[in-house]
């Protein structure tokens, strides 16, 4: 399966069934993303060699504005698409699945988690994975320590309180905060 098939399969949010072809490929992904973040995480790389690293990590160029601060954690790292001046800090965790969109300008706090993926509550397929996207509009911040959930779209300029659970939407020009976060106030 070529990546872009892959990105189409795993966006699509359709139910991966344990036993298809996918879970193979899954696999296959995740050790190649073992191998690139284990580079990035365990020596000094200056921030152009970084931007190298993560752009054969996400088999797709990231833009020379690019900023990551390592460690870095990804258990697939394919379905990641980056735009201009968005900075990443230390010790995220992305699970990129079913894809993470992360618009121009967005800042990535802390110990942030992506989550792109869910599984069967049936305890007999409880392999099985339900895969949907994440997006990050425009000008997005993440605050420390926050977690994203499958599935949600954050709008352009919101602030996700340090420490929130994005479970939904979040409307553009709004912060959110608290588990589950909620609306605190709107951005002028």
């Amino acid at each position: 399966m070529d990546i872009d098939l892959f990105r189409q399969t795993m966006s699509s949010g359709d139910r991966i069934d344990f036993n298809s072809p996918m879970p193979p490929i899954l696999n296959e992904y995740s050790d190649e993303a073992r191998k690139i973040t284990s580079k990035i995480n365990n020596e000094y790389h200056t921030m152009p060699e970084i931007r190298v690293l993560f752009s054969e990590l996400i088999a797709r160029e990231v833009d020379e504005s690019f900023r990551l601060f390592p460690p870095f954690y990804t258990d697939c790292g394919k379905n990641i698409l980056v735009g201009k001046n968005v900075f990443i800090n230390a010790c995220c965790c992305f699970q990129d699945q079913g894809g993470i969109e992360i618009g121009d300008g967005c800042f990535i706090g802390h110990q942030t988690v992506i989550a792109t993926l869910n599984h069967d509550l049936d305890p007999a397929k409880r392999g099985d994975m339900f895969p949907r996207p994440v997006k990050l509009g425009k000008n997005v911040w993440v605050g420390s320590h926050a977690t994203i959930l499958p599935g949600v779209t954050i709008g352009d300029n919101a602030v996700i309180a340090a420490g929130a659970v994005v479970t939904k939407d979040v409307p553009q020009n709004t912060v959110v905060a608290g588990v589950p976060a909620k609306v605190i106030k709107n951005i002028d």
